[in-house]
Order: C-alpha cells, then sequence, then structure tokens
C-alpha cells in the first residue's frame, strides 16, 4: 500500500521523459526546416538573374558547374524537408496522441488503486469499531455479573433487587454475545477483502501500471529506430545529390572555357604589320608614319592626297570610344559586331513572332465574333489588330536593317561606304585641307589624338566615308511626300516626322524600306517607306527650292 506514492512519482517521471522527447523532435524539426529554408535562399541567391549579363557566364564549363552545385543543393534542401515532414508525421504525431492516452490510462490505474485502497481501509475501521464494541459489551457484562453476584450474597437485598440484577446481567451477557458474533463476521469480512486486496486487486492494479510503463519504454524506443530511420531513408538521395556535384565538377574542361573566351573575344582584325622607319634626318621630306599610334587606321585624307595608301591599323592601341554605342556596333572588332547584330536579329525575329501569333489570336476572336456576334462586337478588336499589324511592321523594317548590317560583316553586300543608303544611318562630313606639315587626327573611333608637328597643329576628322564622299554635295529634291503616320526617329540617321507633314524626297527607296527625305537644308534623313505617300517629279534634274 505504501508504494502507491512512489509508482505515481515513477510513472509521472516516465511521462516527462516521453514530453522531453517529443519537444526534443519538435525542435529538430525546426532546426531542418530552417537550414532547409536557408539552404534554399543560399541557392536561389547565386542563381544567375534572367536576361543579364550573369546568365551569359553561364556557358562556361566552371560555372555550368556550379550551377549543377546550386541546383543539387536546392535538392539537398528539399531532402531536409523530407526529414522534417517525416519526423512529424511518423513521431510526433504519433507520442503526441499516445502521450495523451498514456495519462488517461495512468489516471485510471492509480483512481483504481485509491479507490481499493480507501476501501480496504474503510473495512479495517469497521473491524476495529465492531472490536471496541465487542470488547466494551464484554466489560460491562462481566459488572453485572459481578453486581448480581454481590447483590445474591446480600442477605440485606430484598429479593426483587436480586432479580433485577440477575436480569441486568443477563441482558448484558447477551449483548456481549451479539457484539463477539459481529465482530467475528466483520473480522472474517475483513479477512476476505483484505486477502484480495493484496492477493488481487493490488497485484492486477501493479500489473496493469507495469504493463502501462513497459508499453512507454517500447514506444519510446521504437520512436528512436524511426527517428534513425527517417535519417537513413534520404541518405541515398542525398548521397546522389553529391555524386551530382562530383559529376558536375568531374566536367568541367579547362580548353572548353579558354575556347568559349577566345570565340567570345576575338576581333577578326589582322596582327599589324611592321611599323616603318621614319627618317627625320630629312626634314624636307617629313611626312605623317601611316603606322604611328595617332593614325592606326590609316593616313585618312592627307596620306591620300599625296597618293598613299593606309597599310593597315595598330588595332591593339585604339583607345575604345567612351560615347554612346553606335546603332550598328561598328565601334566593334569585326567578329564581335557580327555576333551581337546576329543577336540583334534573333531577338527581332522573336518579336515579329510573338506579334505574329498576338495577330492570329486577334484576327481567330474576330471570326468567332463574326460568327457568334452576341459574343463580342468584331468592331472593337479592329484598332488592337491595327496596332499590332504596325508593330510587324515597325520590326520588320528594324529587322531588315540588321540584316543589312550583318550581310555587310559577313561579306554578303558591298562595303558600308558603297551601300550608304541601305543602312540609312551615315552622314558625312567633309575635312579641310591639308597643307605639307605633319598633322594631327583622331583614331578611328575618334578617342584619340597625338601631335605630330612642332609649328602647326591641323585636326582631321576621319570617318568611314572619306574614300568616297569628301566633297558630297546636297542631293537635289526629286519629289514630295505626305507622312501618313507619326514617326520617332531615334536612331542616328533617321529622321522624325508628324502625321500629314509634307516633306522632299531626296533618295527613294531602293529595295530596303527605307526612303531618304529632307524638311529643310540642316534636316534630312530616312524614314519608313510604308509610313509616307510619295509623289515623285519625274522631270526633277535638279535642286528645288524648299522652305
Amino acid at each position: 500500500m505504501d508504494q502507491f506514492d512512489n509508482l505515481e512519482k515513477h510513472t509521472q517521471w516516465g511521462i516527462d521523459i516521453l514530453e522531453k522527447y517529443i519537444k526534443f523532435v519538435k525542435e529538430r524539426t525546426e532546426i531542418e526546416l530552417s537550414y532547409a529554408k536557408q539552404l534554399r535562399n543560399l541557392s536561389k541567391k547565386y542563381q544567375p538573374k534572367k536576361n543579364s549579363k550573369e546568365e551569359e557566364e553561364y556557358r562556361y564549363t566552371a560555372c555550368k558547374a556550379f550551377l549543377s552545385t546550386l541546383n543539387e543543393m536546392n535538392d539537398y534542401a528539399g531532402q531536409h524537408e523530407v526529414v522534417s515532414e517525416n519526423l512529424t508525421s511518423q513521431i510526433l504525431a504519433g507520442l503526441a496522441r499516445y502521450v495523451q492516452e498514456l495519462k488517461q490510462e495512468r489516471k485510471s490505474h492509480f483512481h483504481d488503486g485509491r479507490k481499493a485502497q480507501q476501501h480496504i481501509e474503510t473495512c479495517w475501521k469497521q473491524l476495529e469499531s465492531s472490536k471496541r464494541r465487542f470488547e466494551r459489551d464484554c466489560k460491562e457484562a462481566d459488572r453485572a455479573q459481578q453486581y448480581f453476584e454481590k447483590m445474591d450474597a446480600d442477605i440485606n437485598v430484598t429479593k426483587a433487587d436480586v432479580e433485577k440484577a440477575r436480569q441486568q446481567a443477563q441482558v448484558r451477557h447477551q449483548m456481549a454475545e451479539d457484539s463477539k458474533a459481529d465482530y467475528s463476521s466483520i473480522l472474517q469480512k475483513f479477512n476476505h477483502e483484505q486477502r484480495e486486496y493484496y492477493h488481487t486487486h493490488i497485484p492486477n492494479i501493479f500489473q496493469k501500471i507495469q504493463e502501462m510503463e513497459e508499453r512507454r519504454i517500447v514506444r519510446l524506443g521504437e520512436s528512436m529506430k524511426t527517428y534513425a530511420e527517417v535519417d537513413r531513408q534520404v541518405i541515398p538521395i542525398i548521397g546522389k545529390c553529391l555524386d551530382g556535384i562530383v559529376k558536375a565538377a568531374e566536367c568541367i574542361d579547362e580548353k572548353t572555357d579558354s575556347q568559349l573566351v577566345i570565340e567570345a573575344y576575338k576581333s577578326g582584325f589582322e596582327p599589324p604589320g611592321d611599323i616603318e622607319f621614319e627618317d627625320y634626318t630629312q626634314p624636307m621630306k617629313r611626312t605623317v608614319s601611316e603606322n604611328s599610334l595617332s593614325n592606326s587606321r590609316g593616313e585618312g585624307k592627307a596620306e591620300l592626297k599625296f597618293g598613299g595608301k593606309p597599310k593597315g591599323k595598330l588595332w591593339p592601341f585604339i583607345k575604345k570610344n567612351k560615347g554612346a554605342a553606335p546603332e550598328d556596333f561598328s565601334n566593334l572588332p569585326p567578329e564581335q559586331r557580327r555576333k551581337k547584330l546576329q543577336q540583334k536579329v534573333d531577338e527581332l525575329n522573336k518579336e515579329i513572332q510573338k506579334e505574329m501569333d498576338q495577330r492570329e489570336a486577334i484576327t481567330k476572336m474576330k471570326d468567332v465574333y463574326l460568327k457568334n456576334p452576341q459574343m463580342g462586337d468584331p468592331a472593337s478588336l479592329d484598332h488592337k489588330l491595327t496596332e499590332v499589324i504596325q508593330n510587324i511592321d515597325k520590326l520588320r523594317l528594324e529587322a531588315q536593317k540588321f540584316e543589312a548590317w550583318l550581310a555587310e560583316v559577313e561579306g554578303r553586300l558591298p562595303a558600308r561606304g558603297e551601300q550608304r543608303r541601305q543602312s540609312g544611318l551615315y552622314d558625312t562630313q567633309p575635312a579641310p585641307a591639308v597643307n605639307n606639315c605633319a598633322q594631327a587626327r583622331e583614331s578611328p573611333d575618334g578617342s584619340y589624338t597625338e601631335e605630330q608637328s612642332q609649328e602647326s597643329e591641323v585636326k582631321v576628322l576621319a570617318t568611314d566615308f572619306d574614300d568616297e564622299f569628301d566633297d558630297e554635295e546636297p542631293l537635289p529634291a526629286i519629289g514630295t511626300c505626305k507622312a501618313l503616320y507619326t514617326f520617332d526617329g531615334q536612331n542616328e540617321g533617321t529622321i522624325s516626322v508628324v502625321e500629314g507633314e509634307t516633306l522632299y524626297v531626296i533618295e527613294e527607296d531602293k529595295g530596303d524600306g527605307w526612303t531618304r527625305i529632307r524638311r529643310n537644308e540642316d534636316e534630312e534623313g530616312y524614314v519608313p517607306t510604308s509610313y509616307v505617300e510619295v509623289y515623285l517629279d519625274k522631270n526633277a534634274k535638279g535642286a528645288k527650292t524648299y522652305i
């Protein structure tokens, strides 16, 4: 009976241990989720951003391997999330329910034990009470008997008093006998209850408590095994992630990366020729060196006046133009320019295809509206369809322009100076006269000059069209045109026009989709032919007067 308190403390300690383990597993799941989240954020942080320069870098094998590492780490993080989910579903959920059931079962067992304990205590109290009553009745019977005997021996006592004493003794003796019988009965009952208590009830309750504790211990052990098994299940997948990282690292090829660098940055220029000796011992014959740093592209007009021809470029030493890059990428070396133009053409073709798909979708929708007027008004799509068609025309004109430049770079068309109108973006500037003194001139990109003479300092501006357009006169007007749409000429060589505006035509469309027009003496350029309505003057032979 005195072990109930100890067992109650021990079983409560067992439940506390189970709850402590549940708390441990719960914190482990939180750590796994936090770790997985940090791994995913880390992987995302170093992922290349779309449509950025970073994305282009990932064509190198080393960067591809790094990208594979990031992807594998993302999968690796996923396995930690799996561990957290499995621990929650396979351990936490079941143990939480089991602890509640265990508390109820423990409460029931100890309630039964306390109830049995109270019952035996009640029986014991009844036994003690009957025993005391039997003892008291026996003493009262003895005193009554002694009083009767005393009265019977006294000759002075009347017979009536003796009879009364005798009757009182008999009553007391009967009460003692009744108490004795009651005490005997209660004693037998108590002994039976006590045997049941110690040999049946308490052992059964203790057995149930023992079984409850053993189930708790077994359940805790099974949870620990499950805990280890959850980790063991993801080990093969984590191993595959690590194998993927190793495989990606083994795919790194330094030769391939080197070749990509060469392809990316090769200029297409021929190496410069030898620099000729400049003889300064003959002052009268001093000329500008065609291979000097200030004249890396060629002599320009100064040398051409004497019949000389540029022999080459000292291209590695040319400074880059810090201004805005031209639209045709003419500031780049040939190979780089070709790649940029090809990229631009591909982008425009994608945009054209996108607009054409949109046009097709709008056309189909319009047909549906025509067949089923209740679904919508077909006229409501006309504006959008016109806008899409105009966008397609603009993109096609833009693509033709870049394709022309690309063809020029790839050698399919004559040099840009001969197809000046084809690009529609170039103007020439007449160069000043050149004297016999050494000249200072700009390098091909217009950024580097060098003084060649101590006596004079004349700067000659060289362009790509010096040879062809040194003294070009303004072209005469050959007709007029009316702007059908507003055109925002943002590119170099184009001119902005407003819808309804009348201008002069100085060069008609040669098949490339561009017409050269003039507003006044200072404003001329190219506009898309589809944007203007041209009225040619067939009798025009010279320049016409204009406002």
